[in-house]
């Protein structure tokens, strides 16, 4: 009866120690995923603020592209009325080399 109380004494008492062996791992684990959260929270907090700042960079982009577009609509429209007015002025030339012509013909039909 000694005997077999000694062998569950043995038994609960390795238990026990696997049981403390198991606790002290789990706290070991549970302290290395505190640490690896924090790091990741860490990471992601500076990716957040990370994306922001490359937001703004894109929204300053995007507004320097704007206004080099608007200029250079600005400068296509002055250059267009520069052409439509060379073009009116070459027309009027070419009218007024028309109407020498016939008045050249009509000189000469009239002597």
């Amino acid at each position: 009866m000694v005997q077999h109380v000694e062998q569950n004494l043995q038994l609960m008492t390795k238990r026990a120690v696997k049981a403390e062996n198991n606790a002290t791992k789990l706290k070991q684990e549970n302290a290395l995923l505190q640490v690896q959260l924090k790091n990741y929270k860490t990471e992601n907090e500076a990716l957040r603020l990370g994306q922001s700042a490359s937001l703004s960079v894109v929204k300053q982009n995007a507004d320097l592209a704007l206004q080099n577009l608007l200029t250079v609509i600005t400068n296509s429209r002055s250059s267009i009325k520069q052409l439509v007015s060379g073009a009116e002025s070459l027309q009027l030339v070419a009218d007024i080399l028309k109407s020498i012509d016939r008045i050249s013909e009509m000189s000469e039909e009239g002597q």
